[in-house]
């Protein structure tokens, strides 16, 4: 057998087994990002889901849903309970969230700031940081009156939330004007605004004024005021909000707390680590 021939085998064998390897590669990557997508639809079922709703809301079909939710029982990252037939995440996910709350200051030091806050003003306090086209909760401290409807580790329309409001305002401008430009507006009340004019109008007002606001446009009901939390000619770190159904305290009432929740606001500045 010539050399000529010997290479060219060579070769002919490596691209034969790189081809499968890389296909491989593709099969398990794609399968990561589908186990990844099961574990955030089970985050909206906070206390439970039938393999039926995951399949209903991801659209993958059944064995590949069942296939990759025991894995994820297996592995500690969900569980399943028999006697309802419900699957949701398990206390692995938990553990691994607190370890990053932790390690961001969202514990230790933001939920202080936010009590103290809540104790001064008699209303709900939140903090959220932006993810991605939402915010994301990252604590929440109730009211003495009143529960909020957002808990940690939720995610929220930006363009009808005060916390949104004030994240998108106070980011930098090539990521506002791209966020404005494709977020879908999405009206959660009658009355969201959902042009994008009008968002961008919204958002210069903020700006100028140095806080956001949204009434009954998020929730039915509530009313919230945000404040951005940014560090000493820094970037944005959060957004600080207080939060109230209308009922018991009006938007202007809560103005009246904007010098409370700006102190608050500089108070975490100082103290949270910066996001990279």
């Amino acid at each position: 057998m010539s050399p000529t021939k010997t290479t060219a085998s060579a070769a002919g064998t490596a691209d034969e087994v790189s081809a499968p390897a890389t296909a491989r590669a593709g099969d398990r990557s794609g399968t990561v990002r589908k186990g990844l997508t099961l574990l955030e639809l089970l985050a909206n079922y906070p206390h439970g889901a039938t393999a039926g709703q995951i399949v209903a809301e991801s659209g993958y079909a059944f064995s590949t849903c069942y296939r990759l939710l025991t894995t994820l029982v297996d592995s500690g990252f969900a569980e399943y309970d028999t006697a309802t037939k419900q699957y949701r995440l398990g206390l692995l996910v938990f553990h691994m969230g607190q370890k990053v709350a932790t390690a961001r200051g969202y514990s230790g030091t933001a939920l202080p700031v936010l009590r103290r806050l809540t104790e001064a003003t008699g209303e709900s306090s939140l903090l959220a940081v932006l993810d991605g086209d939402r915010f994301l909760t990252v604590h929440t401290v109730d009211g003495p009156n009143h529960r909020i409807t957002t808990d940690p580790g939720d995610r929220g329309a930006l363009h009808t939330s005060s916390l949104g409001r004030a994240l998108l305002a106070f980011s930098p401008q090539d990521t506002r004007d791209e966020l404005v430009a494709t977020i879908d507006l999405v009206p959660r009340t009658d009355r969201s605004r959902t042009d994008r004019d009008g968002l961008r109008r919204i958002l210069e007002e903020t700006r100028q004024r140095g806080w956001a606001c949204q009434d009954q446009e998020h929730d039915e009901g509530m009313c919230a005021v945000a404040v951005p939390v940014m560090t000493p000619g820094g970037p944005l770190v959060a957004a600080l909000a207080l939060a109230a159904p209308v009922y018991r305290c009006d938007l202007a009432g809560l103005e009246r707390h904007i010098p409370l929740l700006n102190d608050a606001a500089a108070q975490l500045a100082s103290q949270l680590p910066q996001r990279p």
